[in-house]
């Protein structure tokens, strides 16, 4: 199909820019929603493993299990959205990850380790979804200020991604009432607001985002976009057509490669050091509570500033953002290393983890996003969020042993090494704007 660039891609009309705000205003409210639900695996999810299964490696094994549900619901969200559209990825996911939580529920309630690992791999598809929401509000807008819709879509989820992990006050409440444990309580609120989120979607997300939007201008129905499915690779055969679809988008497109590489490698280093501190912290004898001050923390550092990412990224192009990113990523791991012994290193280090991850995260998002054609986009941008959280289910696992026969500023010095392609990248023109964004 020959790339035409219409009226449509040049400005939008006042019916589209209305239809654009009423996008991003359902996606932000889900947004808020939902990860409510979602923000609960990474503190209370390793909690109930530790209660149930009496063992850091299954805490460990527990965040693990979430990042890896998100990493195998990647793909098939992205493939819901290209063959029937955003409304139904997005509802489907939220619902998905609402069981998850509902099955949390009884295993908290009657200490079961089996539905507890199945529960915390199911709750992942909450991730995954919050991850596809950022690339529905690029879909109708026009490319110069697509960085500001998907970081718009990210920042809105900081008030329920620093509620998550604390969910369990009220929970307390809950389980007064009830009879329900506290986690079990915890595991219920966040199933009502993951089931709410879908619903947000399924009842408002009209028109779809995906609706009337192809490379070569409006199409009627999203039934009009050809599905990946149907792209045959180069010798013509079907099998995994959308992960090969994926891998020949990274392997052609030098744009859509360096965005992807940078996206995973800032994804591995969040995971991975992220999950092990809490391990630390608790070595070093802090508190839960502080525990999940310094998260908390650390997902605002991760949301607060998506905003400002997103107007450099649209106004000075993707460089800047990435560049920042990376030496606040360094400067993470720096004080990691060197200030582990400290409570107030830690905190430092952890906030400073989150900021760096969201400049290159927004940016390489952004970036990638812009480089798709769009007949490939949705499944593409399903394929790279399930190769992020799958990569970073490996590192997670990975770093578990590696601290144990190590230390914390080990693992920080052998994840900062991931960042050299990355920093080899910058200077190409990979990270340089493209006219049609200007």
């Amino acid at each position: 199909m020959t790339n035409v660039v219409t009226a449509d891609e040049q400005g939008m009309t006042d019916t589209g820019h209305d239809i654009q705000r009423r996008t991003l205003a359902v996606l932000a409210v889900s947004q808020v929603i939902g990860t409510v639900g979602v923000g609960i695996a990474p503190s209370i999810g390793i909690l109930l493993a530790t209660e149930v299964t009496d063992s850091e490696v299954w805490s460990g094994l527990a965040r693990t299990a979430s990042t890896l549900g998100a990493a195998l619901l990647g793909i098939p969200l992205g493939a819901t959205a290209a063959r029937w559209g955003r409304r139904t990825a997005l509802a489907s996911g939220w619902w998905v990850s609402a069981a998850g939580a509902a099955v949390l529920v009884a295993a908290a309630q009657w200490s079961l380790v089996v539905p507890m690992f199945l529960g915390l791999l199911l709750i992942g598809a909450g991730q995954a979804t919050s991850l596809q929401s950022r690339f529905a509000a690029t879909d109708r807008a026009r490319p110069a200020d697509r960085a500001r819709a998907l970081s718009l879509v990210v920042w809105v989820g900081t008030l329920g991604n620093v509620l998550g992990p604390n969910l369990g006050l009220p929970g307390q409440a809950l389980h007064r009432a009830t009879g329900l444990t506290v986690f079990a309580s915890a595991f219920l609120i966040a199933a009502v607001c993951l089931a709410l989120a879908g619903l947000v979607i399924f009842l408002w997300l009209r028109p779809d985002p995906l609706a009337g939007r192809t490379a070569s201008g409006p199409v009627p129905a999203v039934s009009a976009v050809p599905a990946a499915s149907a792209v045959p690779d180069a010798a013509g055969r079907r099998r995994f057509p959308r992960v090969r679809l994926l891998l020949a988008e990274i392997r052609t497109n030098p744009r859509a490669r360096a965005a992807a590489g940078a996206v995973v490698i800032a994804q591995v280093i969040m995971v991975v050091v992220m999950t092990m501190t809490p391990v630390h912290m608790s070595h070093r004898g802090d508190s839960v509570t502080l525990v999940g001050v310094t998260i908390s923390l650390h997902i605002l550092g991760m949301y607060a500033l998506a905003p400002v990412v997103g107007q450099l990224t649209d106004r000075r192009g993707p460089r800047p953002a990435v560049v920042t990113g990376v030496v606040v990523l360094v400067a993470s791991l720096v004080v990691a290393g060197a200030a582990s012994d400290s409570t107030a290193g830690v905190v430092v280090a952890l906030f400073l983890l989150g900021l760096g991850w969201s400049f290159v995260n927004v940016a390489g998002s952004a970036t990638f996003s812009q480089a798709l054609t769009e007949d490939h986009r949705a499944t593409a941008q399903g394929g790279l969020d399930a190769s992020s959280n799958l990569v970073s289910a490996a590192g997670a696992f990975a770093a578990g042993p590696l601290m144990a026969v190590s230390s914390f500023p080990v693992v920080s010095i052998v994840v900062a090494v991931l960042l050299i392609p990355v920093a080899v990248s910058l200077p190409t023109a990979a990270w340089t704007r493209p006219r049609a964004a200007e």
